[in-house]
């Protein structure tokens, strides 16, 4: 299945770009209605926090009175940890049970206002923010929803800033519009990149991607900066290190749209194990490679990850290259021109040369 992190700022309008997911069939798991769920009367989640806090959070309904328990829970951090310590695995537990409940071929995105806040971006295939203005947003909240300027302002500033959203996000959705715009630019995601996205994953099938020369693109180093968080999160300590490396890593380079990385672990035993954890996690072996170089499986962004331990030559000459090409403007031109002729064989050719020279 396909794991899909959904998140936006309070007021961000997650709520019409989630109506078109779950029409279009995905399985939407809502953080928010789950931490209701799991306190609803007569669960053994409300009699901890009656424990814990007093009758006094308890309406005469019978239901949580949420402001009651938000004055005693936030009133030091001990209290708020306390109040953690009881929702936190309760919402964990189910979320996990509606994870496991979907589809083997589903489409599953998890719908989390705090995604970014607890850095769990790395753990999902996709991350999709729903980006909209502060002032729209806090319009939104006032106007819509009827909360106090003072209050909505409050809860803003609580929250990731959008250059932090911003930087995690495979998908950036602009819901500042038509509400009907957003449902089209949604309904081609789903149809351009998520479906074939989990048919790649479900049938191991790699997107190698073409080794035709486009125009420089600035949104390499944060796609790389993402992928290396994901390939962090499914190795972890196994690893020394994880580098963008190749052409792509050049700044201001013209290269084939993949983006290479490198994950440099210990020695050759330690290089069989990543090659299984990471074909385990849906990263699929080239065949055709000697050395061990995987794929991923996103249709909107090829990946080649290569696997060398930490004695390996190759290693270091991978991390010369870009810093050798682009230092020199010379280097950089000749480069350029080997790309151009997608010639792989004579590309690597020069790149050993051209790093012989600068060891020297």
């Amino acid at each position: 299945m396909l794991m899909v992190g959904l998140t936006g700022g309070i007021g961000a309008g997650k709520s019409t770009v989630t109506a078109v997911l779950e029409d279009e069939g995905a399985v939407i798991v809502d953080a928010d209605l789950i931490a209701r769920e799991v306190v609803e009367p007569g669960t053994p989640g409300l009699a901890m926090l009656v424990a814990e806090f007093g009758d006094d959070i308890v309406g005469s309904d019978g239901a949580l009175n949420r402001a009651e328990l938000a004055a005693r829970a936030f009133s030091d951090p001990d209290r708020t940890a306390a109040l953690n310590a009881i929702t936190h695995p309760l919402i964990g537990e189910r979320t996990s049970e509606l994870f496991a409940s979907a589809p083997k071929d589903a489409i599953v995105v998890h719908d989390m206002p705090l995604l970014v806040e607890g850095g769990m971006t790395p753990g999902y295939h996709l991350v999709i923010v729903v980006d909209t203005p502060a002032e729209i947003r806090l319009e939104r909240l006032v106007e819509q929803r009827g909360m106090p300027e003072d209050d909505a302002r409050a809860r803003m500033s609580r929250q990731a800033t959008d250059e932090a959203r911003r930087a995690v996000a495979d998908v950036l959705v602009d819901n500042s519009g038509p509400r009907d715009l957003v449902r089209g630019v949604v309904h081609d995601l789903v149809a351009q990149r998520l479906r074939p996205f989990e048919h790649n994953l479900r049938t191991g099938t790699p997107v190698v991607g073409d080794r035709s020369v486009v125009p420089h693109r600035p949104e390499w180093a944060a796609e790389a900066e993402r992928a290396c968080a994901r390939l962090r999160h499914v190795l972890g300590d196994t690893v020394s290190r994880i580098d963008h490396v190749g052409p792509t890593a050049v700044p201001g380079l013209d290269a084939p749209d993949i983006v290479d990385l490198q994950v440099t672990v210990q020695d050759s035993d330690a290089v069989d194990r990543a090659v299984r954890v990471l074909t385990a996690a849906g990263y699929v072996r080239d065949r055709s490679s000697e050395r061990p170089v995987l794929h991923w499986c996103d249709p909107a962004r090829p990946l080649e990850v290569t696997i060398r331990g930490e004695e390996d030559p190759e290693q270091e000459f991978a991390l010369l290259m870009a810093e050798v090409i682009g230092a020199d403007p010379v280097a950089r031109a000749e480069y350029s021109e080997i790309l151009g002729r997608a010639d792989r064989e004579a590309t690597r050719e020069w790149e050993r040369t051209r790093c012989a020279r600068a060891r020297r």
